[in-house]
């Protein structure tokens, strides 16, 4: 990156590792020095929680909204009904309003943690529906008004397209028109609140610059697209995926506990970078950090997960998670932030199987997974090594809370109720 911007916050992306491409740095970085402008990131609806690979696209809305600039969160409600192909194998199914809307719900919960929605500031944030106009179109006067400016032959061409035709799997109309009304969703915002950046992951940069291109083509209007890039871990794999799955923003459905561990466990190479992009510490203070070498990294991967909870769920949570953690991996004890797994005299009977156990207490996802764990020597009970898969475990067993541990890092509770 050889641009040196002038505004405040290109600066911060580019020297923090957000910024993969940009459509006009010169024209954006004019726009941003010229006063406070708005820039808006839509947000699909497909769960009720958006998870970590979303979470480089809201500290930049964070970071926007810091450097004195308006950011807008678009929640999907209207493209949701009809899902991004963008780089998938097959159609989303289709969800319905009602689930939809509940999932909205859920993510705005997410939204309230990063952004300020309640200043009486210029920079404001706003949270906005597509479903407001895009729910309403008549669809002969959309096709006549906004699909002329459409090329066919050019939407072919785009990569998210061409990867699925290629590989000879089926695109419906229905998702083809997806970046269609993306597109719709830039000239809106364009012109009902001044909008002028776009931002999204390098999988969107075809759906960002086919606003710009329409934008341009209504209303005359110079408009910016700007990605980040797509987050893998050093060792190659997706951010936001886990052992045990997708990591979870919202703390129901994936506990402040379990978050900074996901954070605590990160892999030595991407310390440094994971410092920069998910939390507000100096940049000095991030290099610093990621250069520690040998049992000194472990406490720059403290302050990282210390850092990232804190942002989400508060600095108690974060100062909860880190000192259950070191209770249970440096006193060997029982801390009070497990997860816990809560079961009746009656649930357990004459005795449920360890193997139950661990796959009730989430350790494992099936049985056989289960059998494999204590097989390998994987599986501990209160610290002890856990080497018979057919042992029971009775109310008896259970007067005080017994500990699972799948492994070195990963670790239950079990107790009677």
């Amino acid at each position: 990156m050889t641009y040196h911007p002038k505004s405040d916050f290109i600066a911060t992306m580019i020297e923090r590792g957000f910024l993969a491409d940009c459509t006009d740095y010169q024209g954006l970085d004019d726009a941003l020095i010229s006063g406070c402008k708005p820039a808006y990131i839509g947000f699909d609806a497909t769960a009720k929680s958006l998870h970590v690979g979303s979470l480089i696209q809201i500290m930049m809305l964070r970071w926007f909204q810091k450097t004195g600039h308006q950011p807008i969160t678009l929640m999907g409600g209207g493209t949701t009904k009809v899902g991004d192909p963008s780089f998938r194998a097959d159609e989303r199914p289709l969800l319905g309003p009602e689930q939809i809307d509940e999932n909205i719900a859920g993510i705005k919960k997410v939204f309230a943690a990063y952004i300020d929605y309640d200043t009486d500031a210029e920079n404001k944030a706003l949270m906005l529906n597509n479903a407001e106009w895009l729910d309403d179109l008549n669809y002969l006067d959309f096709l006549r008004d906004i699909g002329r400016h459409f090329s066919v032959n050019r939407m072919l061409s785009f990569e998210s397209v061409k990867s699925r035709l290629d590989r000879e799997q089926s695109l419906s109309f229905l998702e083809f028109n997806y970046m269609i009304l993306q597109a719709y969703d830039f000239l809106e915002l364009n012109r009902r609140y001044g909008c002028v950046l776009q931002m999204g992951g390098s999988d969107q940069w075809g759906n960002i610059v086919n606003g710009i291109d329409l934008t341009r083509r209504v209303l005359d209007h110079e408009i910016y697209g700007l990605t980040s890039p797509l987050l893998t871990t050093s060792d190659g794999k997706k951010m936001g995926k886990s052992q045990e799955g997708a990591v979870w923003l919202n703390a129901e459905m994936r506990s402040p506990y379990e978050f900074w561990q996901f954070w605590r466990n990160t892999t030595d190479a991407d310390v440094g970078r994971f410092l920069k992009l998910y939390t507000e510490l100096p940049v000095d203070e991030c290099d610093r950090l990621g250069a520690l070498a040998g049992s000194e990294i472990n406490e720059a991967k403290i302050r990282l997960a210390n850092e990232v909870t804190a942002l989400l769920h508060g600095a108690q949570a974060a100062a909860t998670a880190e000192a259950t953690a070191r209770e249970v991996f440096e006193k060997g004890g029982v801390g009070d932030d497990l997860p816990t797994l809560t079961l009746s005299a009656d649930e357990l009977g004459d005795g449920m199987s360890i193997v139950q156990i661990i796959v009730k207490s989430g350790l494992a996802k099936s049985g056989k997974e289960a059998k494999r764990l204590i097989a390998e020597n994987g599986a501990k009970l209160d610290d002890a090594p856990l080497t018979d898969a057919g042992l029971m475990i009775d109310a008896g067993a259970l007067t005080s809370p017994i500990k699972l541990s799948a492994g070195k890092k990963r670790h239950a509770l079990v107790q009677l109720g």
